[in-house]
Protein backbone atom coordinates (compact mmCIF):
# COMPACT_ATOMS: atom_id res chain seq x y z
CA UNK A 1 0.00 0.00 0.00
CA UNK A 2 1.39 3.21 -0.91
CA UNK A 3 1.61 5.53 2.09
CA UNK A 4 0.11 8.91 2.25
CA UNK A 5 2.71 11.67 2.06
CA UNK A 6 1.83 15.50 2.72
CA UNK A 7 3.28 18.18 1.09
CA UNK A 8 6.19 19.02 2.86
CA UNK A 9 6.70 14.88 2.38
CA UNK A 10 6.80 15.02 -1.48
CA UNK A 11 9.67 17.64 -1.50
CA UNK A 12 12.86 17.26 -3.31
CA UNK A 13 16.20 16.91 -1.74
CA UNK A 14 16.99 20.26 -3.40
CA UNK A 15 13.77 21.73 -2.42
CA UNK A 16 13.85 20.49 1.15
CA UNK A 17 17.36 22.08 1.29
CA UNK A 18 16.12 25.73 0.76
CA UNK A 19 13.35 25.31 2.90
CA UNK A 20 15.71 24.55 5.38
CA UNK A 21 18.20 27.02 5.14
CA UNK A 22 14.96 29.92 4.78
CA UNK A 23 14.26 28.42 8.11
CA UNK A 24 17.51 28.11 9.86
CA UNK A 25 18.44 31.85 9.13
CA UNK A 26 15.15 32.79 10.64
CA UNK A 27 15.31 30.66 13.76
CA UNK A 28 19.07 32.27 14.14
CA UNK A 29 17.84 35.62 14.14
CA UNK A 30 14.80 34.68 16.60
CA UNK A 31 16.96 33.55 18.82
CA UNK A 32 20.06 36.12 18.60
CA UNK A 33 17.38 38.71 19.04
CA UNK A 34 15.24 37.53 21.55
CA UNK A 35 17.26 35.21 23.90
CA UNK A 36 20.22 36.62 26.00
CA UNK A 37 21.91 33.81 25.94
CA UNK A 38 22.35 33.03 22.56
CA UNK A 39 23.37 36.62 21.77
CA UNK A 40 26.25 36.48 24.37
CA UNK A 41 26.76 32.74 23.00
CA UNK A 42 27.17 34.00 19.57
CA UNK A 43 29.01 37.07 20.23
CA UNK A 44 31.75 35.22 21.73
CA UNK A 45 32.57 33.01 18.84
CA UNK A 46 32.58 36.25 17.05
CA UNK A 47 28.94 35.21 14.76
CA UNK A 48 25.81 36.83 13.53
CA UNK A 49 22.84 35.03 12.33
CA UNK A 50 23.57 36.08 8.87
CA UNK A 51 26.76 34.87 8.78
CA UNK A 52 24.76 31.60 7.85
CA UNK A 53 24.87 31.61 4.28
CA UNK A 54 24.69 27.66 3.83
CA UNK A 55 23.38 24.63 5.86
CA UNK A 56 27.50 24.09 6.57
CA UNK A 57 27.67 26.72 8.62
CA UNK A 58 25.53 26.28 11.09
CA UNK A 59 28.71 24.04 12.29
CA UNK A 60 30.50 27.12 12.97
CA UNK A 61 27.87 28.10 15.69
CA UNK A 62 28.32 27.24 19.11
CA UNK A 63 26.52 24.57 20.64
CA UNK A 64 23.81 24.07 23.31
CA UNK A 65 23.83 21.65 26.30
CA UNK A 66 21.44 20.48 29.16
CA UNK A 67 23.33 22.59 31.62
CA UNK A 68 22.82 26.12 29.55
CA UNK A 69 18.86 25.11 29.96
CA UNK A 70 19.69 24.36 33.55
CA UNK A 71 21.81 27.39 34.28
CA UNK A 72 18.82 29.73 32.54
CA UNK A 73 15.93 28.13 34.84
CA UNK A 74 12.66 28.52 34.27
CA UNK A 75 12.54 30.89 31.61
CA UNK A 76 15.60 32.84 30.46
CA UNK A 77 16.04 30.55 27.05
CA UNK A 78 12.12 31.79 25.70
CA UNK A 79 12.06 33.35 22.86
CA UNK A 80 9.04 35.07 23.52
CA UNK A 81 6.83 36.81 25.88
CA UNK A 82 5.32 34.61 28.88
CA UNK A 83 1.88 35.53 28.07
CA UNK A 84 2.24 33.93 24.38
CA UNK A 85 3.37 30.62 26.02
CA UNK A 86 0.51 28.08 26.15
CA UNK A 87 1.89 25.27 27.74
CA UNK A 88 4.78 24.17 30.20
CA UNK A 89 6.98 20.94 30.36
CA UNK A 90 9.74 20.09 32.23
CA UNK A 91 11.93 17.19 32.83
CA UNK A 92 11.54 15.11 35.96
CA UNK A 93 15.11 17.01 37.36
CA UNK A 94 16.41 13.98 39.54
CA UNK A 95 19.90 14.89 38.77
CA UNK A 96 19.69 18.79 39.12
CA UNK A 97 17.37 21.75 38.05
CA UNK A 98 14.44 20.49 35.48
CA UNK A 99 14.70 21.74 32.33
CA UNK A 100 12.00 23.90 31.39
CA UNK A 101 10.36 23.93 27.63
CA UNK A 102 7.37 26.14 26.60
CA UNK A 103 4.88 25.93 23.92
CA UNK A 104 3.00 28.73 21.98
CA UNK A 105 0.05 28.09 20.55
CA UNK A 106 1.90 27.73 17.36
CA UNK A 107 4.44 25.12 18.73
CA UNK A 108 1.71 22.99 19.79
CA UNK A 109 -0.08 22.81 16.45
CA UNK A 110 3.71 21.87 14.99
CA UNK A 111 3.80 19.09 17.60
CA UNK A 112 0.70 17.89 16.76
CA UNK A 113 1.25 17.82 13.16
CA UNK A 114 4.52 16.12 13.61
CA UNK A 115 3.35 13.50 15.64
CA UNK A 116 0.22 13.08 13.66
CA UNK A 117 2.87 12.60 10.82
CA UNK A 118 4.27 9.51 12.44
CA UNK A 119 1.49 7.65 14.00
CA UNK A 120 0.80 7.79 9.94
CA UNK A 121 4.29 7.07 8.85
CA UNK A 122 3.63 4.10 11.70
CA UNK A 123 0.42 2.57 9.60
CA UNK A 124 -2.54 4.42 11.71
CA UNK A 125 -4.73 6.00 9.90
CA UNK A 126 -8.17 8.11 11.03
CA UNK A 127 -10.59 6.07 12.88
CA UNK A 128 -8.18 4.31 14.57
CA UNK A 129 -7.67 3.61 18.01
CA UNK A 130 -4.38 5.01 19.98
CA UNK A 131 -4.08 3.36 23.55
CA UNK A 132 -1.34 6.35 24.94
CA UNK A 133 0.25 4.63 28.02
CA UNK A 134 2.95 6.77 28.09
CA UNK A 135 3.21 9.34 31.23
CA UNK A 136 0.93 12.08 31.48
CA UNK A 137 1.80 15.80 33.08
CA UNK A 138 4.85 17.44 32.92
CA UNK A 139 6.68 14.66 30.67
CA UNK A 140 6.27 15.80 27.24
CA UNK A 141 5.20 11.44 26.10
CA UNK A 142 1.48 11.42 26.74
CA UNK A 143 0.47 14.65 26.03
CA UNK A 144 2.53 14.42 22.84
CA UNK A 145 1.17 11.73 21.59
CA UNK A 146 -2.45 12.30 22.78
CA UNK A 147 -2.75 15.31 20.52
CA UNK A 148 -0.80 13.88 18.10
CA UNK A 149 -3.36 11.43 17.56
CA UNK A 150 -6.27 13.56 17.93
CA UNK A 151 -5.01 15.49 14.90
CA UNK A 152 -4.70 12.74 12.71
CA UNK A 153 -8.32 11.89 13.42
CA UNK A 154 -7.84 8.88 15.72
CA UNK A 155 -9.80 7.78 18.63
CA UNK A 156 -7.36 8.29 21.92
CA UNK A 157 -7.41 5.73 25.49
CA UNK A 158 -5.30 8.17 27.82
CA UNK A 159 -4.48 5.38 29.78
CA UNK A 160 -1.35 7.26 30.99
CA UNK A 161 1.07 4.67 32.96
CA UNK A 162 0.35 2.13 36.04
CA UNK A 163 -2.54 0.33 37.08
CA UNK A 164 -1.21 -2.82 34.97
CA UNK A 165 -3.73 -4.98 35.45
CA UNK A 166 -6.54 -1.82 34.99
CA UNK A 167 -4.71 -1.56 30.99
CA UNK A 168 -4.67 -5.07 30.38
CA UNK A 169 -8.52 -4.84 30.68
CA UNK A 170 -8.83 -1.36 28.62
CA UNK A 171 -6.84 -2.73 25.84
CA UNK A 172 -9.56 -6.01 25.45
CA UNK A 173 -12.52 -3.88 26.08
CA UNK A 174 -11.61 -0.96 23.69
CA UNK A 175 -9.59 -2.67 21.40
CA UNK A 176 -7.40 -0.25 19.94
CA UNK A 177 -5.04 -0.96 17.03
CA UNK A 178 -2.25 1.03 18.01
CA UNK A 179 -0.25 1.31 21.25
CA UNK A 180 2.71 4.53 22.58
CA UNK A 181 4.38 3.36 25.62
CA UNK A 182 8.25 2.83 26.29
CA UNK A 183 9.34 -0.46 24.93
CA UNK A 184 9.94 -1.59 28.51
CA UNK A 185 6.71 -1.19 29.95
CA UNK A 186 5.13 -2.81 26.76
CA UNK A 187 7.11 -6.25 28.11
CA UNK A 188 5.82 -5.23 31.64
CA UNK A 189 2.06 -5.66 29.97
CA UNK A 190 3.03 -8.60 28.46
CA UNK A 191 3.93 -10.11 31.40
CA UNK A 192 0.41 -9.05 32.80
CA UNK A 193 -1.35 -10.30 29.72
CA UNK A 194 0.20 -13.65 30.26
CA UNK A 195 -0.15 -13.79 34.20
CA UNK A 196 -4.05 -13.04 33.63
CA UNK A 197 -4.24 -16.03 31.04
CA UNK A 198 -4.72 -14.14 28.24
CA UNK A 199 -2.81 -14.74 24.63
CA UNK A 200 -0.95 -11.32 24.44
CA UNK A 201 -1.20 -12.49 20.36
CA UNK A 202 -5.17 -12.09 20.27
CA UNK A 203 -5.38 -8.63 20.62
CA UNK A 204 -6.55 -6.22 18.46
CA UNK A 205 -3.20 -4.56 18.58
CA UNK A 206 -1.93 -4.21 14.89
CA UNK A 207 0.97 -1.68 15.81
CA UNK A 208 2.95 -0.98 18.50
CA UNK A 209 4.99 2.62 18.55
CA UNK A 210 7.88 2.76 21.02
CA UNK A 211 10.30 5.46 22.26
CA UNK A 212 11.75 7.19 25.31
CA UNK A 213 14.13 4.85 25.67
CA UNK A 214 16.93 2.90 23.74
CA UNK A 215 15.86 -0.49 22.70
CA UNK A 216 17.33 -3.05 20.69
CA UNK A 217 16.57 -5.22 17.37
CA UNK A 218 16.03 -8.01 20.05
CA UNK A 219 13.45 -6.14 21.88
CA UNK A 220 11.92 -5.56 18.49
CA UNK A 221 11.64 -9.53 17.67
CA UNK A 222 10.37 -10.09 21.63
CA UNK A 223 7.33 -7.93 21.35
CA UNK A 224 6.77 -8.28 18.03
CA UNK A 225 6.86 -12.68 18.29
CA UNK A 226 5.12 -12.30 21.36
CA UNK A 227 2.47 -9.92 20.60
CA UNK A 228 1.54 -10.78 16.67
CA UNK A 229 2.03 -7.08 16.11
CA UNK A 230 4.67 -4.53 14.14
CA UNK A 231 7.11 -2.60 16.91
CA UNK A 232 8.21 0.39 15.28
CA UNK A 233 10.82 3.39 16.74
CA UNK A 234 9.93 7.18 17.24
CA UNK A 235 12.05 9.78 18.83
CA UNK A 236 11.80 12.85 20.74
CA UNK A 237 13.17 14.89 23.39
CA UNK A 238 11.55 17.91 25.28
CA UNK A 239 14.52 20.32 25.01
CA UNK A 240 13.74 19.91 20.71
CA UNK A 241 10.18 19.47 20.82
CA UNK A 242 8.63 16.09 22.32
CA UNK A 243 8.02 12.65 20.65
CA UNK A 244 7.84 13.13 17.34
CA UNK A 245 11.39 14.25 16.41
CA UNK A 246 11.51 11.35 14.07
CA UNK A 247 9.98 8.47 13.29
CA UNK A 248 10.34 4.68 12.19
CA UNK A 249 8.23 4.24 8.43
CA UNK A 250 6.15 0.92 8.89
CA UNK A 251 6.76 -0.03 5.80
CA UNK A 252 10.62 -0.44 5.93
CA UNK A 253 11.86 -0.68 9.55
CA UNK A 254 14.77 0.54 8.85
CA UNK A 255 16.03 3.39 11.40
CA UNK A 256 13.60 7.41 12.00
CA UNK A 257 13.24 9.48 9.48
CA UNK A 258 14.06 12.61 10.93
CA UNK A 259 11.38 14.83 10.16
CA UNK A 260 13.74 17.51 8.68
CA UNK A 261 11.12 20.28 7.69
CA UNK A 262 11.11 20.98 11.38
CA UNK A 263 14.53 19.47 12.73
CA UNK A 264 17.47 19.93 11.41
CA UNK A 265 20.20 16.93 12.62
CA UNK A 266 23.73 16.95 12.77
CA UNK A 267 26.27 14.13 13.93
CA UNK A 268 29.26 15.59 15.93
CA UNK A 269 32.67 13.66 17.69
CA UNK A 270 31.12 13.12 21.08
CA UNK A 271 34.48 14.32 22.75
CA UNK A 272 36.33 17.06 20.08
CA UNK A 273 32.81 18.32 18.88
CA UNK A 274 33.78 18.31 15.38
CA UNK A 275 31.23 17.62 13.11
CA UNK A 276 31.14 13.92 10.95
CA UNK A 277 30.02 13.20 7.78
CA UNK A 278 26.58 11.32 7.25
CA UNK A 279 27.02 7.28 7.83
CA UNK A 280 29.67 8.13 11.25
CA UNK A 281 28.77 7.37 14.27
CA UNK A 282 28.65 9.92 16.82
CA UNK A 283 26.12 12.49 19.37
CA UNK A 284 23.28 13.72 17.54
CA UNK A 285 22.92 17.05 17.32
CA UNK A 286 19.60 19.52 16.64
CA UNK A 287 18.87 22.65 15.74
CA UNK A 288 14.70 23.42 15.80
CA UNK A 289 13.18 25.27 12.49
CA UNK A 290 9.80 26.32 13.34
CA UNK A 291 10.34 26.41 17.41
CA UNK A 292 8.98 30.21 18.83
CA UNK A 293 8.52 29.69 22.40
CA UNK A 294 11.62 28.09 22.96
CA UNK A 295 14.20 27.31 19.75
CA UNK A 296 17.62 25.78 20.18
CA UNK A 297 20.64 25.71 18.36
CA UNK A 298 22.70 22.91 17.97
CA UNK A 299 21.34 21.05 21.13
CA UNK A 300 23.29 18.17 22.02
CA UNK A 301 21.35 15.69 22.84
CA UNK A 302 23.99 13.06 24.09
CA UNK A 303 22.36 10.21 21.80
CA UNK A 304 24.96 8.06 19.87
CA UNK A 305 23.66 7.29 16.16
CA UNK A 306 24.51 8.23 12.61
CA UNK A 307 22.50 9.79 9.84
CA UNK A 308 21.58 7.84 6.40
CA UNK A 309 19.82 8.83 3.15
CA UNK A 310 16.45 8.52 2.97
CA UNK A 311 14.26 5.65 1.79
CA UNK A 312 10.88 5.06 2.60
CA UNK A 313 10.79 9.36 2.76
CA UNK A 314 12.91 12.04 1.31
CA UNK A 315 14.32 13.34 5.06
CA UNK A 316 17.46 11.64 6.25
CA UNK A 317 17.21 8.43 8.23
CA UNK A 318 18.98 8.52 12.48
CA UNK A 319 19.64 4.44 13.16
CA UNK A 320 18.30 3.14 15.95
CA UNK A 321 19.92 5.04 19.03
CA UNK A 322 22.65 2.59 20.66
CA UNK A 323 23.28 4.40 23.80
CA UNK A 324 23.90 7.95 25.52
CA UNK A 325 27.14 9.05 26.22
CA UNK A 326 25.87 9.69 29.84
CA UNK A 327 24.87 6.15 30.20
CA UNK A 328 28.13 4.76 29.34
CA UNK A 329 30.28 2.83 31.64
CA UNK A 330 33.59 2.58 31.40
CA UNK A 331 34.39 -0.71 33.09
CA UNK A 332 38.77 -1.29 33.54
CA UNK A 333 38.69 0.44 29.98
CA UNK A 334 36.28 -0.84 28.26
CA UNK A 335 33.17 1.09 27.15
CA UNK A 336 29.95 -0.54 27.29
CA UNK A 337 26.64 0.57 26.59
CA UNK A 338 23.15 -0.86 28.89
CA UNK A 339 21.71 -2.03 25.48
CA UNK A 340 24.59 -4.42 25.15
CA UNK A 341 23.53 -6.38 27.75
CA UNK A 342 19.99 -6.02 26.61
CA UNK A 343 20.85 -8.07 23.26
CA UNK A 344 22.23 -10.83 25.47
CA UNK A 345 19.44 -10.98 28.07
CA UNK A 346 17.07 -11.10 25.47
CA UNK A 347 18.91 -14.45 23.42
CA UNK A 348 19.47 -15.97 26.61
CA UNK A 349 16.51 -19.07 27.84
CA UNK A 350 15.42 -19.04 31.11
CA UNK A 351 15.21 -15.09 31.91
CA UNK A 352 13.05 -12.83 30.87
CA UNK A 353 13.61 -9.25 29.14
CA UNK A 354 14.26 -7.26 32.91
CA UNK A 355 17.60 -6.62 33.81
CA UNK A 356 19.45 -3.80 35.87
CA UNK A 357 23.10 -2.88 35.92
CA UNK A 358 24.73 -2.39 39.66
CA UNK A 359 28.01 -0.82 39.85
CA UNK A 360 30.24 -0.92 42.60
CA UNK A 361 34.13 -0.65 43.69
CA UNK A 362 36.19 -3.42 45.18
CA UNK A 363 39.28 -1.37 46.19
CA UNK A 364 40.56 0.12 43.20
CA UNK A 365 38.45 -1.77 40.84
CA UNK A 366 35.40 -0.75 39.98
CA UNK A 367 32.56 -4.51 39.33
CA UNK A 368 29.57 -4.46 37.19
CA UNK A 369 26.96 -7.40 38.61
CA UNK A 370 23.83 -7.77 36.08
CA UNK A 371 21.04 -8.59 37.55
CA UNK A 372 18.40 -10.41 35.34
CA UNK A 373 14.96 -11.97 36.73
CA UNK A 374 14.08 -15.21 36.21
CA UNK A 375 11.56 -17.06 34.33
CA UNK A 376 8.66 -17.95 36.66
CA UNK A 377 8.95 -21.48 34.81
CA UNK A 378 12.87 -21.57 34.65
CA UNK A 379 14.61 -24.25 37.12
CA UNK A 380 17.07 -23.75 39.55
CA UNK A 381 18.99 -25.27 37.18
CA UNK A 382 18.29 -23.61 34.36
CA UNK A 383 18.66 -19.71 36.03
CA UNK A 384 22.36 -21.32 37.21
CA UNK A 385 22.81 -21.79 33.52
CA UNK A 386 21.54 -18.73 32.41
CA UNK A 387 23.63 -16.64 34.56
CA UNK A 388 26.63 -18.40 33.30
CA UNK A 389 25.57 -18.13 29.86
CA UNK A 390 25.30 -14.19 30.20
CA UNK A 391 28.51 -13.78 32.14
CA UNK A 392 30.38 -15.89 29.20
CA UNK A 393 28.50 -13.31 26.40
CA UNK A 394 29.89 -10.11 27.86
CA UNK A 395 32.94 -11.57 28.50
CA UNK A 396 33.29 -12.65 24.38
CA UNK A 397 31.22 -9.97 23.30
CA UNK A 398 31.76 -6.89 24.56
CA UNK A 399 35.32 -7.78 26.33
CA UNK A 400 34.85 -7.58 30.18
CA UNK A 401 34.33 -9.60 33.32
CA UNK A 402 30.70 -9.24 34.98
CA UNK A 403 29.09 -10.80 37.63
CA UNK A 404 25.42 -12.30 37.12
CA UNK A 405 22.43 -12.56 39.49
CA UNK A 406 19.32 -14.11 38.05
CA UNK A 407 16.97 -13.07 40.63
CA UNK A 408 13.60 -13.88 41.24
CA UNK A 409 10.29 -12.75 38.88
CA UNK A 410 9.04 -9.03 39.64
CA UNK A 411 11.66 -8.58 42.02
CA UNK A 412 13.05 -5.30 40.11
CA UNK A 413 11.74 -2.22 40.30
CA UNK A 414 9.62 -1.59 37.07
CA UNK A 415 9.05 2.13 35.77
CA UNK A 416 5.93 3.61 33.62
CA UNK A 417 8.64 5.79 32.22
CA UNK A 418 12.05 5.56 31.55
CA UNK A 419 13.70 2.48 32.77
CA UNK A 420 16.58 2.88 35.20
CA UNK A 421 19.25 0.62 33.81
CA UNK A 422 22.02 1.47 35.39
CA UNK A 423 22.17 1.72 39.39
CA UNK A 424 25.81 3.00 40.54
CA UNK A 425 27.02 2.34 43.85
CA UNK A 426 30.24 3.77 43.89
CA UNK A 427 29.66 6.22 46.27
CA UNK A 428 28.49 3.83 49.34
CA UNK A 429 30.49 2.70 51.81
CA UNK A 430 28.89 -0.67 52.04
CA UNK A 431 27.01 -1.28 48.77
CA UNK A 432 25.80 -4.91 49.75
CA UNK A 433 23.66 -3.09 51.82
CA UNK A 434 21.24 -1.56 48.71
Amino acid sequence: MTPLLDAAERLSREELAVLQLERLRSTLRHAYDNVDFYRRSFDRAGLRPEDCRSLADLARFPFTTKSDLRDNYPFGMFAVDRSEVRRLHASSGTTGLPTVVGYTQRDLDTWADVVARSIRAAGGRPGHTVHVAYGYGLFTGGLGAHYGAERLGCTVVPASGGMTARQVRLIQDFRPEIIMVTPSYMLTLLDEFERQGVDPRATSLKVGIFGAEPWTEEMRREIEERFAIDAVDIYGLSEVMGPGVSQECLETKDGLTVWEDHFYPEIVDPFTGEALPDGAEGELVFTSLTKEAMPVIRYRTRDLTRLLPGTARVFRRMEKVTGRTDDMVILRGVNLFPTQIEEIVLRTPGVAPHFQLRLAREGRLDTLTVRAEARAEATPEQRAEAARAIAEAVKEGVGVSVSVEVVEPETLERSVGKIKRIVDLRGLRDPRAT
